[in-house]
């Protein structure tokens, strides 16, 4: 049984609690958050105790484990002081907004033989982890293209685009975390982006629809598409285009109903709204792997490196926007 305590009880913390709390081999024995509230409402929940600071999850013995999902600008420090107390760790991308900051934490904590797991739970999809498996035993032969889809239904406020990083470091990471799943290692990235949604974004220095090509090593080309407004709900696609044929993993919808009649055709009810509903079940995946990885001993399938590699790719991309030219990796 392995013991855990989430620090954070946002969105995101508290689905992470919730599923840590239903594990059959997992015990959450406490959480945390600055917001004493938000913690202490999740603890009466989960009858679990509420912690009053990081200090005290941490050197608490009943603790084998945390699970953090707290603000983008702590993960660092968090993921530090969690490594050295011995806790082995699944922390929500992105390790950080600056990659001389992640490769600080690196070498901070190489050395101390922790299990980390950076949370990019789309690798846990159902739809695409078969994609994927499909993929490898070879049955649309030698892979070479790919594009993702990745659109959210409605643009985030402009308080918290304030603090993301920006789209490519936000949003895009996931995607880039996909196309190195996918593709492995990407040498070239060459991206354009857009103000299509809200003058708030482009006001506040961002921007709000990208597409992005990726050129693998393997030669393989990648292209992503993302924007921060879709008028039909949370439009997640991928698409795995080989030698020997192709692969889709559409939208989930609410239901699998279909309408025939005869004033037409309805293939499908609405997609799903957002990423809790349309990735319920990858976060679920994604917990229980990281429990495998700690009870095995193994590296997690999503380590630092894979964190710190999106970051690298997200941070090229903005390099190309910037100067309209195509970025070498490596």
């Amino acid at each position: 049984m392995i013991r855990f305590s989430v620090l954070g009880c946002g969105r995101i913390g508290t689905m992470h609690a919730r599923n840590l709390a239903r594990h059959p081999k997992a015990r959450l024995t406490s959480v945390f958050d600055v917001v004493t509230k938000a913690s202490d409402a999740m603890a009466a929940e989960l009858g679990v105790k509420a912690a009053v600071s990081v200090e005290e999850v941490l050197a608490d013995p009943e603790v084998d484990a945390v699970l953090i999902a707290t603000s983008t600008d702590t993960h660092v420090d968090l993921i530090t002081a969690a490594a050295r107390a011995g806790k082995a760790i699944l922390c929500e991308k992105p390790i950080a907004l600056d990659m001389a900051k992640v490769e600080r934490c690196w070498a901070e904590i190489k050395g101390l033989n922790a299990t980390v797991m950076i949370g990019f739970n789309r690798r846990f999809d159902p739809s695409f982890r078969a994609v994927h498996d499909r993929l490898n035993k070879g049955e649309i032969g030698k892979l070479e293209q790919i594009v993702i889809t990745s659109r959210d239904p409605a643009p985030p406020p402009i308080s918290y685009i304030n603090v993301s990083g920006g789209l490519f470091r936000d949003m895009t990471i996931h995607d880039f975390d996909l196309a190195r799943y996918f593709a492995g290692d990407v040498v070239e990235v060459h991206a354009f982006g857009g103000h299509l949604v809200d003058p708030a974004i482009a006001a506040a220095g961002d921007i709000d629809a990208a597409m992005v090509t990726l050129r693998a090593a393997s030669g393989a080309l990648i292209h992503i598409n993302n924007s921060r407004r879709c008028a039909y709900g949370y439009d997640q696609r991928l698409e795995v285009f080989g030698e020997k044929g192709m692969l889709l993993a559409g939208n989930k919808t609410a239901t699998t109903v279909q309408s025939f009649s005869a004033t037409g055709t309805a293939e499908g009810d609405v997609v799903l709204p957002f990423f809790i509903e349309r990735y319920a079940e990858a976060y679920a995946n994604e917990v229980a792997h990281f429990v495998d990885s700690i009870s095995g001993g193994t590296t997690p399938l999503t380590s630092f490196t894979d964190g710190a590699e999106a970051l690298r790719l997200a941070d090229a991309a903005l390099e190309s926007l910037r100067s309209g030219r195509a970025v070498k990796i490596g």
